[in-house]
């Protein structure tokens, strides 16, 4: 599943190291309790990316909301204010194809780059998000260990053929 949580007006910005610390820790604490694995996240500036797998709805929920109230004191107490943090409730999209994973994952791991003024060296990875070689946590499904990259490598040899077909 691609998981988006946005923040209220007022929590900040929330690329800065010390919150990205916070977020991921509360990742770390919540991944693979209550039947939900975080597998890819991103931090953005006012929300979350996260790909996630869940046993079923009622894993994803009760993980969510236990996710959501980490980073909500930990946000809470390290900015000093009251409040809610989130500005809604958490929004799922589910995975049903190899396709799909392979556009979500890109999506997610390179959405700041797309988004930003800012650029990294080529080459670099983005600090506020996971990579594909070091993933949250280690998916355990077919669809987001093997099935995703069957469909990025089918992907790269057709635009491989029509660079071929084009020289």
């Amino acid at each position: 599943m691609h998981v988006t949580q946005r923040m209220r007006p007022g929590v900040g910005h929330l690329r800065t190291q010390s919150r990205l610390a916070l977020i991921q820790g509360a990742l770390r604490e919540a991944s693979d309790r209550f039947g939900m694995r975080v597998v890819h996240f991103s931090v953005q500036g006012n929300h979350l990316h996260l790909i996630v797998e869940a046993d079923g709805c009622a894993a994803l929920s009760k993980s969510m909301k236990g996710l959501a109230v980490r980073i909500a004191v930990g946000l809470n107490r390290l900015i000093g204010r009251r409040g809610t943090v989130f500005a809604d409730r958490y929004h799922a999209h589910v995975l049903e194809s190899p396709r799909e994973v392979a556009n979500t994952v890109r999506y997610v791991l390179g959405n700041y780059r797309k988004h930003s003024r800012e650029s990294l060296p080529s080459g670099w990875k983005d600090p506020f998000a996971s990579s594909v070689a070091e993933p949250l946590h280690p998916p355990k499904v077919w669809l987001p260990t093997i099935g995703w990259r069957r469909a990025a490598e089918f992907r790269l040899a057709a635009l491989a053929r029509k660079a071929a077909q084009k020289a």
